[in-house]
């Protein structure tokens, strides 16, 4: 059986290669594709996205989203790690896309079809989560009508991981902490699946290099926008290779025994030298101060096979290439 979802991104390198993922496996069926400020301009984002669905013949609606956070100042985008444009050294221009965005925003496009598909829709998010936040304040009803929630995002301390745009918070949360607390708080269940494990999965140079070969043309296509990505991941870190964010939640989408969680409610810090910074509490006892244990409890990542979830990412990437 096939699953839904409307997948919530900032495309992105990392974001394209989940796109190309979530198309490709036979189990996922994409519906709909809602972006958001983050990687790369809202403008960016969504000709990105455009662009991809043009490509490789999708037929998941693409929606605009949020520009800007609820109400911190932007941080702007992430072009040092991302390009210009999004897509490192390819620059997409309007040239390149004949194809229009659906006329609703993404938080009216997010309601309508969770509406109209009850607890059949899984959204996913790896972006700044101000969409899905704008669709709760617009609609708070839909925690009842969503499947499942999947956001890549957050940094809890597990496996030696902490931030990776301060030393407590992951990028997608901090763009937009307070959208971030509303939906980790909200009465629907959300898997947050952070930098506790996509650190812990890797593709690698020579893991690239294979799915250029074997992969077709969309194989290729993640190998060129990802000469970018490497050189920021090798000039900034020192590392050869780069980390699996976003394709990580699709992953979990697909299989999610490749990976392990623990319940607990989930709060973003939103102001301060700590801002965006996640905390789980992840036993009972009810503090005289306490802001945790009155908030539904949600599920995060803590371990994964990595090995298998590489496995999973380069088999569907190779099918996908041999039918496009």
């Amino acid at each position: 059986m096939t699953k839904k979802i409307i997948l919530d991104t900032d495309p992105g390198i990392d974001d394209a290669m989940a796109i190309l993922f979530a198309e490709g496996h036979a189990s996922v069926d994409l519906i709909g594709i809602t972006t958001v400020f983050g990687n790369a301009t809202i403008e960016n984002s969504t000709r990105n996205a455009l662009y991809l669905k043009q490509k490789y013949g999708m037929k998941a609606d693409v929606s605009m989203g949020a520009d800007k956070p609820l109400s911190r100042p932007p941080v702007g985008p992430t072009t040092i790690v991302h390009g210009d444009t999004g897509f490192g050294d390819l620059q997409v221009t309007a040239a390149d896309v004949s194809l229009s965005a659906d006329p609703r925003p993404a938080w009216q496009y997010i309601v309508e079809q969770l509406k109209a598909q009850p607890g059949e829709i899984t959204l996913v998010a790896v972006g700044p989560l101000t969409n899905l936040a704008l669709a709760l304040q617009h609609e708070p009803g839909i925690t009842k009508l969503v499947k499942e929630v999947v956001i890549m995002g957050g940094a809890f301390g597990v496996n030696g991981h902490q931030g990776n745009v301060s030393p407590f918070a992951e990028a997608n949360i901090h763009d937009d902490p307070e959208a971030a607390d509303i939906v980790f708080t909200a009465d629907w269940p959300v898997v947050i699946i952070g930098l506790d494990v996509t650190h812990e999965s890797f593709f690698t140079p020579e893991y690239l290099d294979k799915l250029r070969d074997e992969a077709g043309e969309p194989g290729r296509f993640i190998h060129q926008i990802s000469r970018f990505y490497l050189d920021f991941y090798q000039r900034s870190l020192g590392i050869s290779g780069c980390h699996v964010h976003d394709p990580s939640a699709i992953a979990y989408v697909i299989d999610p025994s490749l990976f392990t969680l623990r319940k607990g409610p989930v709060r973003v810090v939103c102001s301060g030298p700590a801002i965006g910074h996640t905390m789980q509490k992840t036993y009972e006892r009810r503090h005289p101060h306490d802001d945790w244990s009155d908030m539904p409890a949600q599920s995060v990542g803590v371990g994964v096979r990595n090995e298998a979830l590489l496995e999973l990412y380069r088999n569907t990437l190779i099918d996908f290439g041999r039918r496009s």
